[in-house]
């Protein structure tokens, strides 16, 4: 299969973020956070034992709650997909910085410094976008199945880094999902997703997951490229809107 011609910024700049001392320790931190969570949906701890669990993370709450700067982001959510044509976007901060795709370490999906996140890591095979995800407990949906909502949410950020393949950038406008077979959880899937066709600002991109050789979603998306000009003004006011909340912070 050959490459791509465009790559995708979320599989590309995650893996080439500067492994900094405080990287490190915000992912390790992550990890941490992400075991509580898989341990806290399976434990059978006393209530005595789950009050000083509470005790502890409460001492972590106010560690970090004195940090706070109200978002990882620099910028919008999806600015995975805001592309090298984004006017403005040097005033924000230089694109060859690799420190500007920062927000990705931060994903509910794809990134290592959020204990939310499974984690799912994203690579490239030929034309398309692949990623391994192992589902813990937490995400039980029916018994010892992934929940449906987290296999539609895993297709949109695999199907929206594929989307890019098309060298422009859009938003999700339709993901349709078709459940073929349960999906099983504490299993390693794999799914993988495609670019099918462009028509005009409309990108449809194809996907499927797997758990070994058995197939257990089909997905479908529509994104819908979209003017960077009007993407820039939603930068701008996300800017405002964090500077005028850092304000009144200090403020009180």
């Amino acid at each position: 299969m050959s490459e791509p011609n465009h790559r995708s910024p979320r599989v590309d700049k995650l893996n080439e973020l500067p492994t900094t001392e405080r990287r490190v320790a915000m992912r390790r931190l992550a990890s941490a956070g992400r075991d509580v969570i898989e341990l806290m949906s399976s434990s059978a701890a006393t209530a005595d034992e789950l009050d000083a669990a509470a005790d502890s993370l409460e001492s972590v709450v106010e560690i970090l709650r004195g940090h706070s700067t109200g978002s990882a982001y620099e910028g919008v959510s999806e600015m995975a997909n805001a592309g090298d044509r984004l006017p403005g976007r040097e005033r924000l901060q230089d694109v060859n910085d690799p420190e500007l795709w920062a927000q990705f370490d931060y994903s509910p999906f794809i990134g290592l410094a959020n204990p939310m996140s499974p984690p799912m890591r994203l690579d490239y095979e030929g034309d398309r976008v692949v990623c391994d995800v192992t589902f813990g407990s937490a995400y039980e949906g029916p018994p010892a199945c992934v929940h449906g909502g987290y296999v539609a949410a895993a297709f949109d950020e695999v199907l929206g880094a594929a989307q890019s393949l098309s060298g422009d950038q859009g938003m999700t406008a339709r993901l349709t999902v078709n459940y073929r077979s349960p999906t099983p959880l504490h299993e390693p899937l794999r799914i993988e997703a495609w670019l099918d066709r462009r028509e005009g600002r409309k990108i449809f991109v194809n996907g499927e997951m797997r758990a070994g050789e058995r197939l257990t979603a089909e997905a479908e998306g529509l994104f819908i490229a979209f003017d960077p000009a009007k993407f820039a003004k939603l930068l701008e006011a996300r800017a405002e809107m964090q500077a005028a909340k850092t304000d009144t912070s200090r403020r009180a």
